[in-house]
């Protein structure tokens, strides 16, 4: 395939249209404009992706996102400018500063607290091999989604400065390619990490296993040490982390993976993490269609954490089970250099904004004791971190959501 059938060029798209942002306390980019698109599927990502920086400048980059199936075609940027953490705070600030919040709020989940506790049995059923046809599976992840709708339209520079409440996240803009009119972005705020690179030293490290926090520091702090010690949780987690492990290890000299997760904290939800870090055996030029950052993340992805194992069945049985296909929810958001190095971030805790609609996303991971009236709640509390970005009081929302 040549290169020109990889990259398309932009269609004259004004720099406010493509403007994508990602920015946490480790640091952070603006980029702009617009020079060219790489749209490929997982499989063909890393050879895409080295061929395009074949003869580019030092500087140049890919920013952008992949969308949970895999065979979908990733949606990754070629900016004119790429600007550095300062600026792009200084241009979040700006622009939110513009926006007024939305009001007037509608909510609908698709589907609802009992739908989606029904989905969990079903899975349940065939994870523990009483439907027919087993698919030896270990786990999957669903999800749901709650569509909510302002009377105002929704900006999505001032949804993600809302979101900085949150220290341990990255968040992101990215705007997306819509048949509609109406302009459309992915805005989110993320505490996992897929892939990261820095030369040949590389780093995930997977979220799976959660619970709530909440007000009371006492209920919460034990809350956290129930998700330590919770057989089932920690049984969810060592499924994502081996498969992580195996993917990695034969490209690397070492992998360092440990052999207990720690407790990892964001503003609303406890979770199981596991910092699992390597050196590459090639990370020299020509080993970039394996060994890039892009071609890294595409290999993992979906993890366990977000779609379940083995990778296919569960991907299958999710396509079954969720009424909303997830687009670039579950899917990473990031970016890679001319050298390989990015990094690579699961798209979580995320909306899909366009126009006066924002659709939220939740999902929880489900193993053959899982009980669906805890998973079901567990998907509720997740979206706790977009509902108070929004200004919606989760206390309010119906126990039906």
């Amino acid at each position: 395939m040549m290169r020109e059938d990889l990259a398309r060029p932009a269609q004259q798209a004004a720099d406010g249209g493509t403007r994508m942002l990602l920015l946490s306390r480790e640091g952070g980019l603006l980029s702009e404009g617009l020079q060219a698109q790489l749209a490929v599927p997982a499989a063909q990502l890393g050879s895409a992706v080295a061929q395009h920086f074949a003869g580019a400048a030092a500087d140049a980059r890919l920013v952008g996102a992949l969308p949970f199936d895999r065979s979908a075609p990733a949606h990754l940027l070629a900016p004119r400018r790429v600007r550095d953490a300062g600026t792009a705070a200084a241009w979040l600030h700006c622009m939110a500063g513009q926006a007024q919040a939305p009001q007037g709020w509608s909510l609908q989940a698709e589907p609802g607290r009992a739908g989606y506790a029904d989905a969990v049995a079903r899975a349940v059923q065939r994870l523990q091999g009483a439907a027919p046809g087993g698919t030896g599976l270990h786990k999957v992840v669903l999800a749901r989604t709650l569509r909510a709708r302002s009377a105002t339209p929704i900006d999505p520079w001032w949804l993600a400065r809302r979101l900085a409440g949150d220290p341990g996240v990255l968040r992101y803009v990215l705007p997306l390619q819509t048949a509609d009119a109406a302009p459309a972005w992915l805005v989110g705020a993320t505490p996992e990490l897929l892939l990261s690179r820095r030369g040949a030293a590389i780093a995930s490290e997977p979220l799976a296993g959660s619970a709530a926090r909440g007000p009371d520091l006492a209920a919460s702090e034990a809350r956290a040490e129930a998700l330590r010690r919770s057989a089932k949780d920690l049984g969810e987690h060592r499924y994502v982390v081996q498969a992580i492990a195996d993917l990695l290890a034969p490209l690397c000299r070492q992998l360092r993976v440990p052999a207990t997760p720690a407790l990892h904290a964001t503003a609303s939800m406890w979770h199981l993490g596991t910092r699992i870090e390597g050196e590459l055996k090639d990370a020299s030029p020509g080993g970039l269609p394996q060994s890039s950052s892009a071609a890294l993340a595409a290999l993992l992805h979906p993890t366990p954490a977000v779609c379940g194992t083995p990778r296919a069945a569960a991907a299958a049985l999710i396509a079954q089970l969720e009424p909303v296909p997830r687009g670039f929810y579950a899917g990473a958001v990031g970016w890679c250099d001319a050298a390989g190095d990015g990094a690579w971030h699961v798209a979580l805790r995320c909306a899909h904004v366009q126009g006066h609609e924002a659709r939220l996303f939740a999902g929880a991971g489900i193993v053959a004791d899982s009980a669906p009236a805890l998973e079901a709640a567990e998907t509720r509390a997740k979206f706790n971190a977009m509902l108070n970005a929004l200004g919606i009081d989760p206390a309010l929302l119906s126990p039906d959501l």
